[in-house]
């Protein structure tokens, strides 16, 4: 298991949807095992696997107060999300220095594949929610600040080329 290096932003590859899993693998088990390695180091409660540049549809979230309770998704897909929102502040390693209040739904239902190849289907509150939401922005291409508006997105971004300041 291993720390991987979060890729800078604008790396086009956090841009670039990433590829359908076709099959849970040791391989795919281990590239998991690194990215809850890196989300831990972070810290954080959630990682994408094309933010350490492997373009699969991988994320791990762990919102838990204790830790060690990684959920490993593959090729998540969101069936229902709640009407209600919930404001959270936002960040990447991928863009160090800079965060931004997003809302999004405060529980989400999603469907993946799980480490034994099991379709799973499970429920996501608070912090969860709003991370395999995040999570699969990246999957699909995506930046937390997309969800912005374009005054906002833009003024982050020149913070960020700044150094976050």
């Amino acid at each position: 298991m291993t720390v991987r290096t979060c890729i800078p932003w604008p790396d086009k590859r956090l841009r670039t949807p990433a590829e359908k899993v076709e099959e849970i693998t040791d391989e795919i088990r281990a590239i998991w095992d690194d990215m809850i390695d890196t989300m831990e180091a972070m810290p954080g409660v959630g990682l994408a696997a094309p933010q350490i540049g492997v373009m699969l549809r991988l994320a791990v979230v762990d919102g838990s107060q204790e830790r060690g309770r990684a959920v490993r998704l593959a090729n998540p897909e969101i069936l229902h999300a709640s009407i209600e929102l919930r404001p959270h502040e936002e960040a990447s390693p991928n863009l160090p220095g800079v965060s931004a209040k997003i809302e999004r739904p405060r529980a989400v239902t999603v469907r993946y594949l799980d480490e034994t190849g099991t379709v799973n289907r499970r429920d996501f509150i608070g912090i969860e929610a709003t991370s395999v939401q995040h999570q699969i922005d990246h999957l699909n291409g995506r930046m937390y600040f997309d969800n912005l508006s374009k005054l906002k997105r833009n003024m982050l971004l020149k913070k960020a080329r700044k150094g976050g300041v």
